[in-house]
């Protein structure tokens, strides 16, 4: 037990001792530091992108919203169903009520091109056709500035999200769809949701501006309650007028967000890795260059009787200080520059654009901090072994 006490009180010195003497490798230690926050901002920044854009899939999600499209369809894109098909599946049971009737909401979905703010470059931008209903089916929508159409003339509204990112959808103005104009009269939230990416207006018009005739390409359901889904879904599997195939919103958005979160968190990582190679080199430079500094030191430490253990341990602690270091910059850094930044990228999986916010979470701000540890850690091992080796004799005669 003393053996043991003895051991860590050497090990403690020799770290105090250590710590208080960075100050005079300032030089090195600063660059050690700076290196590894890159690494960490750079890994933060990527990684939010994959977390903001699945977030803006998955907000707002409601267990008690399902979607119905045509079997073999991953997308409302590649969906199609008949006005009959949506009355079926508006009769099925567990499907809420309201004064308006069933809460179904066939809907029609199109891409239009419209041009990017920032550069002027022409993006799809989904053009959704609804029926009154839809506005008690998704209870996120909630006008913000505006009014909201009228169904029967040619009027939008507008998600802010697609507001902020794309030109010509500020109130008053118009836009090309179809053979129509279509005049902006509101713009709406909805929880930070996909749908703010879309823009929104009556179904019968959209048929008719694309030719649609009394088709849709998905069906909106708010069911009873979270609970009715399975009930739902086995009915309209099992009804020989149908060939759909039935999904919770969750589940839906979680696949769409998929392709574009693994694409990108697959490709921040692998940067993360190359970055953190190099930043392991910095790593050892700055931990050797300490060690040679601290030769006559050790040197002395070791002649008074401390014993190898407590260098490394010494060595490693002011390592894994400076990761310590370098890893909460780098994450105050990437928080302040991206977190909250606004940016559209395309998903994959409809072929049109989605407006998200980078978004830097306290999960993704440890990761980065560990990840900075392990790279001072793993720099500062073999001048930690270094050090410990130095054969005193040798160290002294180098004074």
């Amino acid at each position: 037990m003393m053996g043991i006490r003895n051991w860590l009180g050497q090990a403690a010195s020799v770290s105090k001792l250590g710590l208080e003497t960075i100050w005079e490798r300032k030089g090195a230690s600063a660059t050690a530091v700076v290196g590894i926050a890159g690494v960490v901002a750079v890994a933060v920044a990527t990684l939010s992108i994959a977390q903001g854009f699945r977030r803006t899939m998955t907000a707002g999600g409601d267990p008690a919203l399902a979607l119905v499209l045509r079997s073999g369809a991953d997308t409302e894109m590649m969906s199609f169903l008949w006005l009959p098909d949506t009355r079926v599946i508006a009769d099925a049971p567990g499907v809420a009520r309201s004064e308006l009737g069933p809460l179904a909401s066939p809907e029609l979905f199109v891409v239009i091109n419209l041009p990017k703010r920032d550069t002027g470059t022409d993006a799809n931008v989904p053009l959704r056709g609804v029926w009154p209903v839809a506005f008690q089916v998704n209870q996120a929508i909630e006008i913000c500035a505006g009014r909201n159409f009228q169904p029967g003339r040619n009027e939008a509204i507008v998600g802010i999200g697609a507001v902020r990112e794309f030109a010509g959808l500020e109130l008053g103005q118009s836009i090309q769809a179809g053979h129509t104009q279509w005049t902006i009269v509101g713009h709406f939230r909805a929880r930070g949701s996909l749908a703010e990416s879309e823009i929104w207006t009556d179904a019968t018009l959209l048929q008719n501006a694309y030719h649609r005739g009394n088709t849709f390409q998905s069906v909106w359901v708010r069911l009873e309650r979270p609970e009715a889904f399975d009930q739902f879904k086995v009915a309209l599997l099992s009804d020989p007028r149908l060939n759909v195939k039935v999904l919770r919103q969750t589940e839906y958005f979680a696949d769409q967000s998929a392709t574009v979160y693994n694409l990108v968190n697959g490709l921040g990582r692998l940067i993360a890795l190359l970055m953190g190679l190099g930043a392991v080199f910095g790593a050892w430079n700055t931990m050797h260059s300490a060690v040679a500094a601290r030769t006559r030191e050790i040197a002395t430490l070791r002649a008074l009787g401390f014993g190898a253990g407590p260098v490394v341990v010494a060595v490693l602690v002011e390592a894994l200080c400076l990761g310590l270091a370098g890893g909460v910059l780098g994450g105050l850094v990437a928080y302040g520059a991206f977190n909250g930044y606004r940016a559209a990228t395309i998903n994959w999986q409809s072929f049109s654009q989605v407006a998200f916010a980078f978004t830097v979470t306290p999960s993704l701000l440890v990761e980065g901090i560990a990840y900075a540890t392990g790279i001072a850690l793993l720099g500062g091992l073999f001048p930690a072994l270094r050090a410990a080796r130095l054969p005193v004799a040798t160290a002294l005669r180098e004074l």
